[in-house]
């Protein structure tokens, strides 16, 4: 059942884009929780320069057959130009936890 479940990174400009792409995506059931940790700095290499921005990073708990919509979503939504989205395995956790993420993301035929 874990590795079903997937975890993706990414970071936002500001925590109202974080905030409002959280909601989104919890909303329309795409992701079961979405975890907002501000404070984070980063550096990349941007049109030839070194960059370096405070941004917000969201913690997004889905499942797989979820990754795809929810990235279109996130790409839709998203103020940058390539938006970091990187979806990692969830190789281990609680079952209890791992099941309701399944569950929240799960349920859309329940609510049409």
């Amino acid at each position: 059942m874990s590795t079903y479940c997937r975890l993706i990174l990414c970071t936002c400009p500001d925590g109202d884009t974080a905030r409002r792409l959280a909601e989104s995506l919890v909303g329309e059931r795409l992701a079961a929780c979405v975890n907002l940790l501000p404070g984070l700095t980063s550096v990349y290499r941007w049109e030839g320069r070194i960059q370096h921005d405070s941004e917000v990073l969201l913690l997004i708990k889905t499942v797989e057959a979820r990754v795809e919509p929810l990235t279109e979503r996130l790409c839709q939504l998203h103020p940058y130009e390539v938006p970091e989205i990187i979806a990692l395995p969830i190789v281990s956790g609680a079952s209890d936890y791992l099941n309701w993420v399944s569950e929240c993301v799960n349920a859309v035929e329940q609510d049409s």
